[in-house]
C-alpha cells in the first residue's frame, strides 16, 4: 500500500526489453534505497513495481509485464525521463493522502495547464468508462500522487485539480504538457460504492434502469451520485 505523499523525483536511467518484459534501471535520490530489499514494492509514477535487483545505494532494477505497459505510461518512458516514487508505507504510516494500491486503472492525456498566480491547475481528460467514479471533493491519483478532484464535465469529459509549490517541487508535473498522458488509479472505495449503488439501482428497477440514467443524463446528474447522497455518512 502508499499514501499517495510523492517521496521524491528519481531517473530511469537504462531500460532492456527481453521475453515480453521491459527492465528499468532507476536512479534515485540520496538515502532513497536505505534498507530497500530485492522483493519490495516502489510505487514509480504511481504504479507498483517490485524491486529485482539492488544495483547500489541509489539505484534498483525492476521488471515490468506486458499488461501494465499497455495500461499505464510505462510504455512510453524513454531513458532520462523523470518519475515520482514512492516505497510502499510502513505499518502504523501516517496516511497523509489516501489509501493507494498501486495498481492503475488506466492513463488520460492532459487536456489543459494553467498557472493562476501560485496555483497550478492540470484539466485531464476522461473517458465515460470511469466517469461515474470521479465527482468533485474526491480523492483521485494521477502519477502515484494523491489529489483533490477541483471541478468535473461528465459532459466534455474532464475533471480539474490543482496544485500547490510544493507539490509542484517534488513532483513530476511541472514537465507535464498538453497531450502528455499521466497514469490514474480511482480511489476504491469510491469505486465499491458505486459500483454497489448502481447494482443495485440495476436490479430493482430493471429495464427502467437505463431510462432513469438518460433521463439523468440529460440533466447532467449521475444516478450513483444522487444515489450516494441519500446514504448516511458512515456508509459513504
Amino acid at each position: 500500500m502508499f499514501t499517495g505523499i510523492i517521496q521524491s523525483i528519481a531517473t530511469i536511467d537504462k531500460i532492456t526489453d527481453c521475453n515480453g518484459l521491459r527492465s528499468f534501471e532507476i536512479e534515485f535520490a540520496t538515502g532513497f534505497c536505505n534498507n530497500l530489499e530485492i522483493g519490495a514494492s516502489v510505487s514509480v509514477d504511481g504504479v507498483c513495481l517490485t524491486v529485482t535487483q539492488l544495483l547500489s545505494d541509489c539505484r534498483a532494477s525492476f521488471d515490468v509485464m506486458l499488461q501494465s505497459l499497455l495500461v499505464t505510461t510505462l510504455s512510453e518512458l524513454q531513458t532520462g525521463a523523470q518519475v515520482n516514487v514512492e516505497r510502499a508505507a510502513k505499518d502504523g504510516a501516517e496516511i497523509g493522502g489516501h489509501p493507494l494500491s498501486g495498481h492503475v486503472d488506466f492513463h488520460a492525456p492532459v487536456a489543459e495547464v494553467k498557472l493562476l498566480q501560485d496555483n497550478y491547475r492540470l484539466r485531464i481528460c476522461v473517458s465515460k468508462e470511469w466517469q461515474k467514479y470521479i465527482f468533485a471533493k474526491g480523492y483521485i491519483a494521477v502519477n502515484g500522487a494523491s489529489l483533490t478532484i477541483a471541478e468535473v464535465d461528465k459532459k466534455a469529459g474532464w475533471f480539474e485539480v490543482w496544485l500547490i509549490p510544493e507539490t509542484l517541487r517534488m513532483t513530476v508535473f511541472k514537465n507535464k504538457g498538453v497531450g502528455q498522458h499521466l497514469n490514474i488509479e480511482i480511489e476504491r472505495s469510491t469505486q465499491i460504492v458505486v459500483d454497489t449503488v448502481r447494482s443495485t439501482l440495476e436490479e430493482n428497477l430493471g429495464k427502467l434502469f437505463p431510462l432513469l440514467e438518460k433521463l439523468l443524463e440529460q440533466q447532467n446528474i449521475d444516478p450513483s451520485q444522487l444515489a450516494i447522497s441519500t446514504l448516511p455518512k458512515e456508509l459513504k
